[in-house]
């Protein structure tokens, strides 16, 4: 009786492997779709966006010489009306250009509070710890002091009296970045890269926490902000400036 169980025990411990080895293997997941998957997912959010310049190698896919910010601004000077939430459009331009990175163009639905890494992640965990609601957060790689985080909030909007908000046109530009080490908030006239994006030096632009996130109010989170971004400009002997960053010429 023994040596019966156990001829049926191997047996069915042979159908079992057999049956194992002839399952199908889960595909691996397609990055194009799932880069795809998460633009869609950011404009069904509300967020306009539209195509970026990619890395080729260390350059920019664009034909300026000596591109001052490579792979993270848009390919179309008319990017502000270009800037769509329609899902046929998007899925074109994914499929057309499958090495383009994407931006979203701030002030019309949402704004980005922008600060340095090191300063963003102490930010982001005393947000957290303090119960606040924090939104979509992203992070752009780079070196110590180009890496930065991305704060997504809703936007301020455009008030009755143009002098209580930034005009569209200030003085700050991507050429001019470096000059601006602490908190940079984009608003009207402005864009930021969107995830996923690659850049040059394998570096990358990666959520943290998704769109699936409600928008929080901009002002909820910038006294932190500006803490973190203050206490990361001492260490650096710097002082942090906070500015509205458009882009657009």
């Amino acid at each position: 009786m023994g040596s019966e169980s156990g001829r049926v025990k191997r047996g069915e411990q042979s159908r079992i492997s057999q049956w194992l080895r002839r399952r199908p293997k889960p595909a691996p997941e397609d990055p194009a779709a799932a880069r795809e998957e998460l633009l869609l997912a950011v404009a069904a959010a509300g967020l306009p966006i539209a195509p970026a310049a990619h890395p080729v190698g260390y350059r920019c896919s664009c034909d300026r010489v000596g591109c001052p910010t490579p792979a993270r601004h848009p390919v179309s000077f008319a990017w502000q009306t270009q800037s769509t939430t329609d899902r046929a459009q998007i899925e074109r331009w994914t499929r057309d250009q499958p090495q383009a990175n994407f931006i979203t163009a701030t002030g019309m639905v949402h704004d980005v509070l922008d600060v340095p890494l090191e300063a963003g992640r102490s930010a982001l965990e005393r947000l957290l710890a303090a119960g606040i609601e924090v939104g979509p957060v992203a992070e752009s790689g780079g070196t110590d002091d180009q890496a930065r985080m991305l704060f997504f909030t809703a936007t301020r909007g455009t008030p009755e009296d143009e002098d209580e908000w930034w005009p569209c046109e200030l003085d700050c530009h991507p050429e001019t970045m470096d000059e601006h080490p602490g908190l940079r908030w984009h608003c009207r006239g402005s864009y930021v890269l969107l995830p996923p994006a690659a850049l040059p030096g394998d570096f990358a632009v990666s959520w943290l926490r998704d769109v699936s996130q409600p928008l929080p109010d901009p002002l909820t989170l910038l006294e932190t902000l500006t803490d973190a971004c203050a206490a990361y400009a001492g260490t650096a002997a710097r002082t942090p400036a906070a500015v509205a960053w458009p882009l657009g010429r």
